[in-house]
């Protein structure tokens, strides 16, 4: 069974930097799409991020909007891990947040993410 465990979350003020970790285990990462989600308090869940398999045309990365620029999606196959690196973090930033796995690959923002990590809570100060 797969199974996803976030870390690197915490208490940073506004404009700083954390990078959060996905740990993979229960499959073949390579195969899988990885996505970040993130939910705040009493908002629904939201998409942040995303990144494809490696194929023979490279790897795609996605992301929305409001994170584009600022975050930075990567995965590292030999350690079975994706990451989310965020600068110029915002109070808005707040949320928890969720790496998810895609098994087709396409990593795409509305590609069916069947598994879910517990999330990692990160808080922006301002």
């Amino acid at each position: 069974q797969v199974q996803l465990v976030e870390s690197g979350g915490g208490l940073v003020q506004a404009g700083g930097s954390l990078r959060l970790s996905c740990a993979f285990s229960g499959g073949s990462f390579r195969s899988y799409g990885i996505g970040w989600f993130r939910q705040a308090p009493g908002k629904e869940r939201e998409y942040v991020a995303s990144i494809s398999v490696t194929s023979w045309s490279g790897i795609n990365t996605y992301y929305a909007d409001s994170v584009k620029g600022r975050f930075t999606i990567s995965r590292d196959n030999a350690k079975n891990t994706a990451y989310l690196q965020m600068n110029s973090l915002k109070p808005e930033d707040t949320a928890v947040y969720y790496c998810a796995a895609d098994r087709g690959g396409r990593g795409q923002p509305a590609s069916p993410y069947e598994f879910w990590g517990q999330g990692t809570q990160v808080t922006v100060s301002s």
